[in-house]
């Protein structure tokens, strides 16, 4: 039986495919466009048996993973920088898509640890689409609100200083009232009413602040109308990425409910449906594919990793390669389950007693945390305070 390894080097617009044989010999290098080419034909007439390897897991490469699992052949992913690194160990510095391509099929020739990629289920799709649209909103707004607080305190320090610029209310008011001198002249009563008929929580306390705030500066700025218009422009657009983040919120729930370990992820304290969805999207939620709980505390970041050499031994360090998103989820839920779960904060402050700073402490935290969730998706049942006591035969 004829064995061919082939690697991809995946661009957005082309492909580079090299197929080697077990001798590690070029049985043929090609740049094929991203789309649906006769690649997987051309390479099979090569051999019996072909594994596949690729650099992306997603993205420019989602075609050809797609091609390639509905026909049925093994594929596996390496990373960018494990293929930057095994390139040193090859002849030549030149860096070319076909000898990335070539390291690609080498590498998945002669290691048995990378990992397999298999069909995604449609659910952790969809949620992986969400979560990264949510990402990407969220990020949107934090800058639009930056640039606010700028554009304020260039002509009203005062008042950018003395409101919450991510809720509503205050928002709502810079859509209409930017500069002391218009805050003056409206006045608290006809403030508080045109807030109130805005449907703004707390109308009284915003006008009065608002008014106090604008009668302690009488001085008109250097383009002071200019960057009022400005500051209305950026307000309106940090409510409609509001109103935008809390429709993803919502679409995120919907499907994330039709999950089957919905009720498990989400009945762990800290965990709810936006850090749970994404501990979805960043798993693929099949944890048979981490094996362990070691593993996924690995792969998420919360796991030490040993840093021992001759006679030193039992250093430990902080991971380097793992999954930044995955470990936001377990850092943060676990930040959560500290103010709402007594367990938590009990371990918490006992990991404070012994000396560790906070954030060991809460990566600690998260580190156990990942056992008790991969019991809890191992068994599929929901998370109790005290667990079920072993039925003795």
């Amino acid at each position: 039986m004829a064995m061919i390894w082939a690697g991809i080097d995946a661009g957005k617009t082309h492909h580079h495919c090299v197929a080697i044989d077990e001798r590690g010999e070029r049985l043929l290098s090609r740049r094929v466009a991203n789309d649906e080419p006769e690649l997987l034909a051309d390479v099979s007439a090569l051999g019996e048996t072909v594994t596949w390897g690729i650099d992306l897991a997603d993205g420019a490469g989602a075609l050809a993973i797609t091609l390639l699992l509905n026909n049925d052949q093994p594929v596996h992913y390496i990373s960018g920088r494990a293929i930057h690194r095994a390139s040193e160990s090859y002849r030549g510095e030149g860096k070319t898509d076909a000898k990335d391509a070539a390291v690609i099929a080498d590498q998945v020739r002669i290691r048995r640890d990378l990992h397999p990629l298999r069909p995604s289920d449609e659910t952790v799709t969809d949620l992986k689409i969400l979560t990264g649209r949510r990402t990407d909103l969220v990020a949107d707004r934090t800058r639009t609100v930056n640039r606010l607080r700028a554009q304020l305190t260039d002509i009203f320090p005062g008042l950018e200083r003395a409101l919450d610029l991510t809720n509503t209310g205050p928002l709502m008011l810079l859509t209409g009232y930017q500069t002391p001198a218009a805050i003056r002249r409206i006045g608290v009563k006809r403030l508080e009413a045109w807030l109130r008929n805005r449907r703004v929580l707390r109308p009284d306390r915003i006008a009065e602040t608002a008014v106090e705030t604008a009668g302690r500066q009488h001085t008109k700025l250097p383009g002071e109308k200019l960057t009022a218009q400005l500051v209305h422009t950026l307000a309106a657009e940090v409510m409609a990425l509001n109103h935008q983040i809390a429709d993803v919120d919502k679409a995120i729930e919907a499907r994330f409910r039709e999950h089957q370990d919905f009720e498990v992820i989400t009945s762990m304290p800290g965990l709810g449906v936006i850090l749970g969805a994404e501990f979805l999207a960043a798993t693929g939620g099949d944890m048979s594919f981490f094996g362990t709980a070691d593993r996924l505390a690995g792969f998420g970041g919360v796991a030490p990793v040993p840093r021992d050499s001759g006679k030193i031994s039992g250093n430990l360090r902080r991971p380097r390669r793992y999954n930044r998103r995955l470990q936001r989820v377990f850092y943060i839920s676990a930040l959560f389950s500290i103010r709402h779960c007594e367990d938590s904060r009990r371990f918490y402050e006992r990991k404070r007693a012994e000396g560790k700073r906070h954030t060991q402490a809460v990566l600690a935290l998260a580190r156990r945390r990942v056992n008790v969730l991969w019991a809890l998706l191992r068994d599929g049942r929901p998370y109790e305070a005290v667990p079920p006591t072993a039925q003795t035969a």
